[in-house]
């Protein structure tokens, strides 16, 4: 039980975080619809990814893992489908520069911000999780 309730807070804070980040991802509706977005996330990452990753097994193989982003993308497609709070649509990322690194304007349609989206949000679920086990 308490790995659930740890999941779903994690995802449901994760969801929080990508909106801060992303200005792609939108979520109406408050707090109750973070925790039911992070809820039906924890449960498909349980159920739909396994199945997903072997069926595109070959795929992953291929591609030495990154075909993964997109079973997430997929996963973030469906969780916008179920939760009708929760959309992913087509944005401007306005670019910056440090020190020299300069990264331009880039237009993302709306199926390069679900792979966006999907890879900000392993990276701020892999952050939170290794946080926590700290």
């Amino acid at each position: 039980m308490k790995a659930i309730v740890r999941n779903i807070s994690i995802y449901s804070f994760s969801l929080f975080l990508l909106t801060q980040v992303l200005s792609g991802v939108k979520v109406s509706g408050g707090v109750i619809t973070y925790i039911i977005g992070g809820a039906a996330l924890s449960l498909m990452f349980v159920i739909i990814k396994p199945i997903l990753s072997i069926i595109t097994l070959p795929l992953n193989i291929v591609t030495l893992g990154t075909f993964s982003f997109l079973i997430n993308a997929i996963i973030l497609y469906l969780l916008t489908i179920l939760v009708s709070g929760i959309s992913i649509r087509a944005f401007v990322f306005k670019g910056f520069s440090f020190a020299g690194f300069v990264i331009p304007n880039v237009t993302l349609n709306t199926l390069f911000a679900f792979i966006v989206s999907s890879l900000f949000l392993s990276i701020i679920v892999g952050f939170l999780t290794w946080l926590i086990k700290k």
